[in-house]
């Protein structure tokens, strides 16, 4: 065996190196291929154990302004070659991409000539070699280089980190012509992808004005600092955005920024073969910048080679192979190559890498197995401070990060953060107290639609700063097509997302974009001063007026006078013919305190009881009793008129009733929606009138025409002109509170101010005030929606987030919170609710007449006790002595009658009864 070695080595020795003859093909921009390839020259040079030596060697630049000057290039130095009885071995193409690149693609292809490119592309980008067969993948062999790579690792930030936007700068050392479809093809991610210009400050510019918020720079280092440098310039150091950089140097990145926080991605060399790539750069002339290029060209050369010499020595290359002449090649007879597998010889090379291990699979898909280390950079002050390693990504299509901690790229995405304006209108837009912000988390505002806005962020996910237009308005066209208001912070795109009451019109259509109505149909209304009627708890007396209720009075005195007097001195009373009434059961004396009583009962249903004896106070009592029942009776129909409120009929219930009455003055705010709702139709009426007085007075008519025209006297209604002309006397109020205080002072719902405004700020005046009553039907209805800029790509986000919301009852539930459930709801007495029934506030007077009453009985108690305890006499004190017949007589009322017989002196009835004596006999 040791002697076959010996016999092998002998051969090698007699053999000496294997001679390659190679076509170099290199873009003119290209100057690291060149370079490297200089330093492959070097290397074979130097190193005589490779047992190669470089034969003729062609060198081809390429033209990429004129393809088919580089194709005639590329024939005349081929043809040279073969004509002086030295073709190339093998093509070494380090074009990048393009017309250029397509055409030695095509070259090589069409004239079966053995290449190893270096070309930028992945599987199917390049045209010309998409479609080889399995004989020619063998000997047409494509390797990826880094810079083909590194982009990759962008689609594997935006897939882990989810961004929706996302902004791709590059230098010349990257090509990105053949990544504008295919870099984030299926992800859903808003990109630009564009080549650094010279004013990099405007072009971040721009790309702000299209909401991106995720930058990555692809390019030399130099370039990074150029753009960040700009970025710090323009305040783009924020949450808002979040900065990547990407770069095929090895050096630490710099940065003249206050304070930044970049996610840096480098390649790095792999360990064991760091100590041979700091040799190549030394000793070889490696090219430092860009080394992972440098060195990636240089492996790729030196591998074709190594395989070329290989496969001759192993007899593997056809010692008879034939050459196609540019000229003779025909497309009906394609030159064809076999049993030539220089991939297979490409793969099997032991020569080490330079920078990483050469992974060769197929073309497009064979590349350099390098790392990218993901470093989080912090710099504070324009210094970086120490680069904290997150992780890394190994080249790959495919590839995913391979990160140390998964949360640690969490803060290096960008915060979506939208700019809102708003404009105040309750309850849609309020704002919080400054001692009621701390409790809110610091907002500056509440309402329906920031509860709105707090549920889409929960759906979409975005921060947001939310400011009040600067001149507090919806937004409206002047005669100029100026807007103010939120859609001209829109229109010139300072917000992104104008949110309010905002009704949705065709005007503001052209200008901005709206999403799905989250609000139903709103129009306009009219607010008024509250019908109303005083309450009193003794409005029982209001009922009459105060002279009558005097003569009722005096009149009661009077008759109860007349009718004492008629009893003392009529013969025919009670009291002065009391025999001729003594079997009558009702005995009634009519003393002054019992014709007071008498008078007092008669007015009430109870009656008065017996009446008087004599004629003449019957005549007075029936008299009393006759004046009596037409007092009450009118005494209580007028108190249930005067308790019993039925709704008395609104002078105004619509717009019609509005403006066919002059008592009321009426008017919208000042520039508001509801303003050039009646401005416009005001000018529709004088433009269809002035149309038809044209069609009347023009004397081109014929008789007929004219008679026809004499038919339709004057079709169209005046209403909204008037109305506009009465606005303007009226004076129209320049802020809601005028408004509403201006209704207020009206002097009744039939005389003063009513305002015409938007039916939701009419609402809730209503609801927060009792003094003021919505009146009529809304007309003129629009939907509320959210508006965002032009073109915005939050116009299909927000209407996904509120269909999602429609769909839950969501919306519902707010308009539950803010409408029925709103802490400044004010619980106000319905006006037909006062037609149930009689209030306590007009009838609690009686229940203080009864209490009056209790109390005086009560006083009028404890006087009669201390009456009959001061008058009754001692029971110690002896009485004197008197007759069981004066006793009797004291206790009917009777005369004493001393020494009288008892006989004589007993009433009738008490002599005729018996007495049963001691011994048993009745007398």
């Amino acid at each position: 065996m040791r002697a076959l070695i010996v016999l092998l080595l002998a051969s090698y020795a007699i053999a000496g190196p294997q001679l390659v003859n190679v076509m170099f093909v290199n873009d003119e921009t290209n100057d690291v291929a060149t370079r490297a390839f200089e330093s492959v020259l070097t290397y074979i040079k130097r190193n005589p154990d490779l047992y190669l030596t470089v034969g003729r060697v062609d060198n081809v630049t390429a033209n990429a302004t004129d393809p088919q000057t580089f194709l005639d290039t590329l024939c005349k130095s081929y043809e040279t070659s073969v004509k002086a009885g030295e073709p190339p071995h093998i093509v070494i193409d380090n074009t990048l991409s393009g017309d250029s690149s397509e055409v030695v693609k095509a070259f090589t292809m069409s004239l079966a000539l053995p290449t190893v490119s270096g070309s930028y592309g992945q599987e199917g980008d390049i045209r010309q070699w998409r479609d080889l067969d399995e004989e020619q993948l063998k000997y047409l062999i494509q390797v990826q280089p880094p810079g083909d790579l590194i982009p990759e690792a962008i689609r594997t930030i935006v897939v882990a980190q989810n961004l929706s936007s996302a902004a791709i700068i590059f230098d010349d050392s990257f090509e990105m012509d053949h990544k504008y479809k295919s870099l984030l093809r299926n992800i859903p991610t808003r990109h630009i992808i564009a080549p650094l210009r010279s004013d990099i400050k405007d072009q971040l510019n721009k790309m702000l004005e299209v909401d991106v918020n995720n930058f990555f720079i692809l390019g030399r280092l130099n370039t990074i600092k150029d753009v960040l440098e700009a970025a710090n310039t323009g305040e783009l150091f924020t949450r808002k955005y979040a900065w990547h950089a990407l770069t095929q140097d090895s050096g630490p990145l710099r940065c003249p920024c206050n304070d930044a926080t970049i996610l840096f991605l480098k390649p790095v060399p792999d360990v064991k073969l760091a100590q041979r790539l700091a040799l190549l750069k030394a000793k070889y002339a490696l090219p430092g910048e860009r080394e992972i290029t440098a060195a990636f060209y240089f492996d790729l050369t030196l591998r074709a080679m190594l395989a070329v010499r290989s496969m001759i020595e192993r007899s593997d290359w056809p010692t008879d192979m034939q050459h196609t002449l540019c000229h003779e090649y025909r497309e009906d007879q394609p030159v064809r190559r076999t049993n030539l597998d220089l991939q297979m010889a490409f793969k099997q090379v032991k020569e080490p890498g330079t920078f990483a291990k050469m992974q060769v699979e197929r073309n497009g898909r064979s590349h350099l197995a390098f790392t990218l280390r993901l470093e989080k950079v912090s710099v504070v002050g324009g210094r970086p401070l120490e680069a904290e390693d997150l992780g890394q990504w190994p080249a790959g299509i495919e590839s995913q990060l391979l990160v140390r901690e998964p949360r640690s790229l969490a803060n290096l995405s960008s915060v979506t953060v939208y700019r809102i304006v708003t404009a105040i209108q309750p309850p849609f837009v309020m704002h919080v107290a400054e001692e009621d912000q701390a409790a809110n988390g610091g907002k500056k505002f509440r309402g329906y639609c920031i509860d709105l806005l707090e549920e889409i962020r929960r759906i979409i996910g975005f921060e947001y700063e939310i400011y009040e237009a600067p001149d507090h308005k919806i937004g409206t066209m002047d005669e100029q097509g100026n807007w103010d208001g939120m859609i001209k912070e829109l229109k010139e795109k300072r917000a992104d997302v104008a949110l309010a009451a905002l009704p949705v019109t065709s005007e503001r259509e052209t200008v901005i974009d709206f999403t799905v109505p989250y609000y139903d149909l709103v129009g306009y209304s009219i607010l008024m001063k509250k019908l109303s009627s005083p309450t009193s708890l003794f409005k029982f007396l209001t009922v009459l007026e105060t002279d009558v209720w005097l003569c009722i009075l005096a009149a009661y005195f009077i008759t109860s006078l007349l009718m004492w007097i008629f009893d003392r001195w009529s013969p025919y009373s009670y009291q002065n013919n009391r025999d001729k009434y003594k079997d009558d059961e009702e005995k009634r004396e009519f003393n002054l305190r019992e014709c007071l009583w008498f008078c007092m009962t008669s007015l009430t249903p109870q009656g008065g009881g017996e009446a008087p004896k004599n004629l003449s106070g019957r005549l007075v009592a029936a008299t009393w009793w006759l004046f009596g029942f037409i007092i009450i009776a009118s005494y209580t129909a007028n108190l249930a008129a005067f308790l019993t409120v039925s709704r008395l009929d609104t002078p105004v219930e619509s717009l019609a009733d509005l403006a066919q009455q002059y008592k009321i003055q009426y008017a919208p705010l000042n520039g508001s929606d509801t303003m050039i709702y009646f401005l416009r139709m005001s000018g529709i009426e004088q433009r269809f009138y002035e149309i038809w007085k044209d069609m009347s007075l023009n004397d081109s008519l014929t008789v007929l025409e004219r008679a026809k025209l004499a038919v339709w006297d004057y079709p169209i209604s005046d209403r909204y002109t008037k109305m506009w002309q009465a606005m303007l006397e009226a004076g129209l109020p320049e802020t809601l509170e005028d408004a509403v205080l201006r209704v207020q002072k009206s002097k009744s719902s039939s005389e003063g101010f009513a305002f015409l405004g938007d039916a939701t700020d009419i609402r809730y005046s209503v609801l927060t005030n009792c003094d003021l009553q919505m009146v009529g039907e809304e007309f003129s209805r629009k939907p509320y929606a959210i508006a965002v800029q032009q073109g915005s790509p939050l116009k299909d986000q927000f209407n996904n987030a509120i269909l999602q919301l429609l769909n839950k009852r969501k919306l519902e539930k707010l308009k539950e919170i803010w409408w029925n459930q709103n802490p400044d709801r004010k619980m106000c007495d319905r006006q037909d609710d006062q037609a149930d029934g009689i209030s306590i506030r007009n009838i609690g007077g009686v229940f203080i007449v009864i209490a009056a009453g209790i109390v005086l009985a009560s006083l009028a108690l404890a006087f009669e006790y201390w009456w009959y305890k001061a008058k009754r006499p001692d029971p110690m004190i002896s009485l004197p002595q008197e007759s069981k017949e004066s006793k009797i007589r004291s206790k009917l009322g009777m005369p004493s009658t001393s020494g009288v017989p008892t006989s004589d002196i007993l009433p009738h009835g008490l002599r005729s009864r018996g007495a049963m004596g001691t011994n048993g006999q009745w007398n």
